[in-house]
């Protein structure tokens, strides 16, 4: 069915993470916040004034306020096959950080055979997840050499509710001065 195995796995991987968020994200219009129903799993504290950081399930991130240029968010579609959600945190430094989440295209499409389809894809990979000994779950997806990029930071959100945190967190320390620490539940 596919030309190129690391697609189909690509697709499988992507897939399942759409039956890793249930629900929509709200916003309360009067703190400009999210809240979702794993919001409270998600940390976000009073830090050190110097710095933001960000503790997840792929590892730690920490920035020096003063050293951060740009925040930024956007989606894109991938390969026509799933949907990027991407915050950047562009610094002084030679290192840029990415942190994203992937949902499949197909989310905009609820039937119980796309469903049915994501659910099989996350059972797949908790099954070789277990085999190998692994959390591929929380590990970021490559293709090499196209996404393989030098002086390139990515970490990669099991939730959009997540990835809503982390930028509300990073874009107000940024703006406030004031550091931050931002943890997820899996870490």
């Amino acid at each position: 069915m596919f030309k190129k195995p690391w697609l189909a796995l690509f697709l499988i991987f992507s897939i399942s993470s759409a039956a890793l968020h249930a629900q929509a994200d709200a916003t309360d219009d009067a703190t400009g916040q999210t809240t979702a129903p794993d919001a409270a799993k998600t940390g976000d504290s009073v830090g050190n004034n110097r710095f933001w950081q960000a503790t997840l399930a792929g590892g730690h991130y920490m920035v020096a306020l003063d050293r951060i240029v740009s925040v930024s968010r956007h989606k894109y579609v991938l390969d026509g096959a799933v949907i990027v959600d991407e915050v950047n945190v562009d610094t002084v430094g030679a290192a840029l950080v990415r942190f994203y989440f992937i949902s499949p295209i197909t989310d905009g499409i609820r039937s119980n055979a796309v469903t049915e389809l994501a659910d099989r894809g996350k059972e797949l990979l908790d099954k070789a997840a277990q085999r190998g000994g692994t959390e591929i779950q929380n590990m970021v997806v490559k293709k090499y050499p196209e996404t393989t990029h030098a002086k390139m930071i990515e970490y990669r959100l099991l939730s959009e509710s997540d990835l809503n945190s982390l930028y509300n967190s990073v874009r107000n320390a940024w703006e406030s001065g004031k550091g931050r620490k931002f943890a997820t539940a899996t870490k």
